[in-house]
């Protein structure tokens, strides 16, 4: 779909960062979805949503101060059936109104990946063609995306702020980056927010089954996605507009 230039945002994305992160620095998340939802300098956003262990906090969040936002959910046809069932459940439960299922056309998966093994010796490639291309595609008429991303999930984020560029594309929202752990379990207890599943059982970050397995008692709460692996990320979040394979070396 073409984009109606008319309606996006003037500036360069760069600028536009610059000065939401100015404006907003001092407040808090609720503040931040409250007033950069509606900030010029913003433009037009989806929320992105894996429906994980922790995304039900930003979910309710949304769901009470803008339920019309457009939910973004890339399902990879590779998720466990766990997180399909809760997803389904999340947002009746919260009423969301716009839930928009993302996949990876069925032709273009037969060609990459015609027996499902390509995760077994290319991640990155599995990544690609189920997960980063669909939803490039997904966010193409948007100025930007809010993410559930936080400084204390890895080291790969310790440097996250509320509002990140991709290149020259469009803005990344962070609104819960200075959240720690302690303060997600506040507030779900506080709002009586359903869990994840497979939280109980060990999994404190969710993605794909063929490539999550449980972490230990003191690992980083991501060890546990592409176990053995040099991978950190799937490769949806950007660093200079290009999807940037963050290893354990270059996070470092």
């Amino acid at each position: 779909m073409p984009r109606d230039m008319a309606r996006f945002p003037e500036g360069s994305v760069a600028d536009r960062v610059a000065a939401l992160n100015a404006r907003y620095k001092h407040h808090a998340a609720t503040t931040v979805l409250e007033h950069a939802l509606k900030d010029a300098d913003l433009g037009r956003v989806a929320l992105v949503s894996s429906f994980g262990a922790e995304s039900v906090v930003l979910l309710h969040l949304v769901s009470v101060i803008a339920p019309e936002t457009p939910v973004l959910f890339v399902d990879t046809r590779m998720l466990f059936q766990e997180t399909l069932d809760y997803q389904r459940a999340l947002a009746e439960r919260l009423h969301l109104c716009d839930v928009r299922t993302i996949r990876a056309a069925q032709p273009r998966v037969s060609f990459e990946d015609p027996d499902g093994t390509l995760h077994q010796f290319n991640t990155d490639a599995c990544c690609a063609v189920r997960k980063v291309e669909p939803l490039e595609r997904a966010l193409a008429t948007f100025d930007g995306w809010i993410t559930g991303r936080k400084r204390f999930q890895a080291s790969t984020r310790q440097a996250v702020e509320f509002f990140e560029a991709e290149g020259d594309t469009r803005i990344k929202v962070n609104p819960l980056a200075h959240w720690g752990r302690e303060d997600l379990e506040e507030y779900m207890v506080e709002n009586r927010l359903p869990r994840h599943p497979l939280v109980a059982q060990g999994y404190p970050s969710i993605g794909c089954a063929p490539c999550t397995s449980k972490v230990a008692p003191g690992e980083d709460p991501r060890a546990g996605r592409w176990r053995g692996q040099d991978k950190t990320e799937c490769g949806i979040h950007f660093i200079d507009g290009k999807a940037v394979r963050i290893t354990k070396e270059n996070a470092a």
